[in-house]
């Protein structure tokens, strides 16, 4: 037992001067040293970034005038012996004239920040959204100060909001801002401090990491969320979200939170990169100047890609043409493949309505295309987006779950068809509607709710007079045979 212990001894002692040949060992004190001050210096980085950036986050709170009740509206009198409500104004009201008094005017809550020594201040569009009246709450060395603020400008489209503070008389000193910094070269993993007003808690300061990039979550044709699990709540909205350099690389906006309604770790941010881009046309115009294509697109699955003789699922493919468009007018046609516009490459279905609302009207530009295995270039001038014209790029989701595209004669060639009449389901998303009812990718529609259908148009037309909870039925041609399937719109 002995002669083991020493075997051990030996052992350690070697492997000791080992590490201290390389300069591998450290002594007991500079172990202390290091655990004693490393962490500190870590945490101090959030403590530095809540001091400097804490002023510059504002609170916003909204209010909205209520709709006046009806004339003809009567609250019914309370029976005799019946419980009267606590209320007393209300209850005076029910006894003598069984009226209902206006409604209390809607109010809001959010957060905001200021980015330039002027006043003007980012927040989301949801935040102001219908605001009649909007208070802005700074922190002036530990004293709230109220201001009221106008809307300079705002953007649905990336639910993005411009307000600007109004000074007093006299008040000529600069406010407290924070520096926008970039969103491009963010990566998974990296820190992140989010400020804000949850539930009405005002300079909230939490911290958490970039969870993922580029995330799509069905707000808009142009989603391009941060996540993060940085603790975000309702009453962040508006708020920053911060690098550890103390710069804003996002707008805090939504969260996904199941039945709580509060925080589970999965929280989403606007790119700064999108405010900026914006940010000139929102202090001049009030409103952002868009580029419009006029194109119909959908995503390249790779049964598709093999079908158009492409070599990998990338570009946007062509489902439809706006007659008299900027794309129709350039030469584009249905069944194009869009792997580049203006010099970027078009690498997915997503990019294209960014890179497409980012180009200035009147602009010429060049636009790559696949069209039946040939790679061309055609010239377009693309024009102003208008709400009165389309204002989606990118294909609208399809309540039913499943993509549908027009039959070319390549498509009815290379698959075997029978003619190019009808609709081919290009994809179909599991467990949807359409999924969980039978139907399957590379069925052709040929009437919908007893109606034929020839083409997108028919089936677009069809689908949008179908209303919520109600079923469409299918006449769908599967191989050599047709069947009939029911599927309710979700």
């Amino acid at each position: 037992m002995f002669r083991s212990f020493v075997c051990r001894v030996r052992k350690t002692a070697l492997i000791f001067v080992f590490l201290l040949s390389f300069g591998l060992v450290v002594s007991p004190g500079t172990l202390f040293a290091l655990s004693s001050h490393t962490q500190p210096l870590a945490s101090n980085i959030f403590v530095e970034i809540a001091k400097k950036q804490n002023p510059a986050v504002v609170n916003v709170s909204t209010k909205a005038k209520a709709e006046a009740a009806p004339k003809n509206f009567r609250v019914p009198r309370p029976n005799p012996g019946q419980n009267r409500s606590p209320d007393p104004f209300r209850d005076f009201y029910d006894r003598f004239f069984g009226e209902r008094p206006d409604q209390k005017p809607k109010r809001g809550m959010g957060s905001g920040f200021v980015i330039d020594k002027d006043g003007h201040i980012l927040t989301n569009y949801h935040v102001v959204e219908g605001a009649d009246e909007i208070i802005v709450t700074l922190d002036d060395n530990g004293t709230e100060k109220e201001y009221t603020a106008t809307l300079v400008g705002s953007d649905p489209k990336t639910d993005i909001a411009l307000v600007k503070i109004k000074r007093e008389s006299g008040d000529n000193k600069d406010f407290p801002f924070l520096r926008l910094g970039s969103s491009e070269n963010l990566e998974v993993g990296e820190w992140v401090v989010a400020i804000g007003n949850p539930f009405g808690l005002s300079h909230t300061v939490t911290v958490g990491v970039v969870s993922a990039l580029g995330r799509s979550i069905g707000a808009g044709p142009y989603d391009e969320f941060i996540q993060t699990d940085a603790s975000i709540n309702p009453g962040n909205s508006g708020g920053p979200l911060i690098n550890i350099e103390g710069d804003v690389i996002g707008i805090n906006t939504a969260i996904i939170s199941g039945n709580t309604g509060g925080n589970v770790g999965i929280g989403f941010a606007i790119p700064i990169n999108i405010a900026k881009g914006i940010l000139k046309d929102l202090k001049e115009r009030g409103t952002v100047t868009r580029g419009w294509l006029g194109v119909m697109i959908q995503k390249i699955t790779p049964e598709l890609a093999k079908s158009f003789g492409l070599n990998q699922s990338e570009g946007a493919l062509v489902g439809d043409v706006i007659p008299d468009g900027p794309a129709a007018k350039g030469g584009i046609k249905r069944g194009d493949v869009i792997v580049q516009f203006d010099g970027q490459q078009v690498k997915d279905m997503e990019d294209l309505p960014k890179i497409v609302a980012a180009t200035r009207p009147n602009s010429v530009v060049d636009v790559e295309v696949i069209r039946e295995g040939s790679q061309m270039t055609l010239r377009v001038s693309i024009e102003l987006l208008e709400d009165s014209k389309a204002t989606v790029v990118a294909a609208k989701a399809d309540p039913l779950g499943l993509q549908a595209q027009d039959i070319t004669e390549e498509l009815a060639q290379s698959l075997k068809l029978e003619g190019s009449e009808g609709v081919l389901v290009s994809d179909v998303t599991a467990g949807n509607a359409a999924a969980e009812a039978g139907i399957r990718r590379g069925d052709v529609i040929s009437e919908m709710n007893r109606s034929t259908v020839k083409d997108m148009g028919d089936y677009q037309n069809i689908l949008a007079s179908v209303q919520k909870g109600s079923s469409v039925l299918f006449l769908i041609k599967r191989g050599g045979s047709t069947i009939y399937i029911a599927v309710k719109v979700e």
